[in-house]
């Protein structure tokens, strides 16, 4: 399975917005991302992800809660009853 190297922001909640800077090749035929995997592989059941980063690279750090977590864990988000 291919890796990205990423470069990216890590906020306060913990997650990490990142930005792709390379790809790095598996060399596997049964991976969709790598220059190996046949174009006209039939009925593709082939590795469609990428494994974890092989670099991330933090170029920001903020206490600040990403866009997806400010709504739950900092702007009081009711609890349904």
């Amino acid at each position: 399975m291919c890796n990205l190297e990423t470069e990216g922001t890590k906020f306060g909640c913990g997650h990490y917005k990142t930005r792709k800077l390379k790809k790095i090749d598996c060399h596997n035929q049964y991976c969709t991302h790598s220059v190996c995997h046949p174009r006209n592989c039939p009925d593709c059941h082939c590795e469609r992800y990428f494994g974890p980063d092989a670099r991330e690279t933090i170029t920001h750090r903020t206490a600040e809660y990403c866009v997806s977590c400010q709504y739950w864990f900092k702007d009081g988000a009711c609890q349904r009853r």
